[in-house]
């Protein structure tokens, strides 16, 4: 495999995560330039050739809608300079949470989205702990779907004690995520049983399973506003755990996230760096996800299986 033939390019969303990524895998990000009118329109232009080469674009696409319609540009732009391959490196995958009717006359975003990464040339997708597994199936085209798990259980394995822990799930939807980890680990298993009136607002919480006297963490694979994470803390810790701490995926943090969780029981919150920290939290650690994903882009230019990748 020639470096040479791969381009890695970033948009605004997260420039550091891409230059990680970049100089895991070995290479110099490319110059790409998203220029901005006084109306707020804007535009990408690559300012090298891509012609003939795997080109890949590492975006999040977390708000504001810029971040997806800069991804959007950025790959029409390169496909109409004759890139050979166009990958869209999405690390967090917005709109993820709209993947169904949940009830009538709504929109399916995550599909959407799908629709018109494909529409607009996109060749392959790399993500990571999409909300729901079925996401994969709205494109058209192949999808590397990633889990935290891979930088998550090394740092379990060394920061914890596995013999006294419980892996916990924060509601009925997460027990599979939670429960990957709780057999790999060969822990017990704990279900936070929540009910909803309406999005974000929690009306009542209970626990399933035994947590006397354990070090109780919650697994997730989103955290956005934590009033979740922090009420479900409070229900393991009246329910008589030893501690609490917590690991999701992608910190959103948006609202009053970053106040509740510095006031709330958690010991600690683990997060990659899938979207970056806007805002510093003694509590919050952040891990990053640079060399899985460089690991990933060398294996599918060498043509090699992923599938090592992955501990759960």
């Amino acid at each position: 495999m020639n470096n040479y033939e791969v381009k890695i390019f970033s948009g605004n969303a997260h420039n550091v995560l891409a230059q990680k990524i970049a100089k895991s895998y070995g290479v110099e990000p490319g110059e790409v330039i998203v220029q901005k009118f006084s109306d707020g329109e804007f535009t990408a232009s690559f300012e090298e050739t891509v012609r003939g080469q795997d080109v890949y674009l590492i975006q999040p696409t977390f708000p504001p809608v810029d971040n997806l319609f800069e991804l959007l540009l950025m790959v029409d732009a390169a496909k109409r300079a004759s890139a050979k391959r166009i990958i869209a490196v999405i690390p967090y995958f917005g709109f993820a949470r709209q993947d169904r009717k949940d009830k009538p006359r709504v929109a399916i975003g995550s599909k959407l989205v799908a629709n018109m990464l494909t529409a607009a040339g996109v060749t392959r997708v790399i993500t990571m702990d999409l909300h729901a597994d079925q996401i994969q199936g709205f494109f058209e085209v192949p999808v590397d779907h990633l889990y935290a798990s891979t930088v998550f259980m090394p740092y379990i394995q060394n920061n914890y004690d596995t013999s006294n822990l419980v892996m916990a799930a924060p509601d009925t939807g997460g027990t599979k995520r939670a429960n990957a980890y709780a057999k790999h680990l060969d822990t017990e298993l704990a279900i936070c049983y929540k009910q909803r009136r309406v999005a974000n607002e929690i009306q009542n919480m209970m626990v399933i399973g035994d947590v006397q006297g354990k070090d109780v963490l919650i697994i997730d694979d989103i955290i956005d506003t934590a009033g979740t994470m922090c009420k479900a803390a409070d229900l393991m810790l009246e329910n008589g755990a030893k501690s609490v701490s917590a690991m999701c995926t992608h910190g959103v943090l948006s609202g009053p996230a970053h106040e509740r969780i510095a006031h709330s029981k958690l010991k600690e919150l683990v997060i990659t760096d899938t979207i970056p920290l806007r805002e510093q939290n003694d509590k919050i650690k952040v891990l990053s996800v640079a060399d899985l994903f460089a690991e990933v882009i060398q294996s599918i230019e060498s043509h090699q299986s992923i599938s090592s990748k992955f501990i759960i």
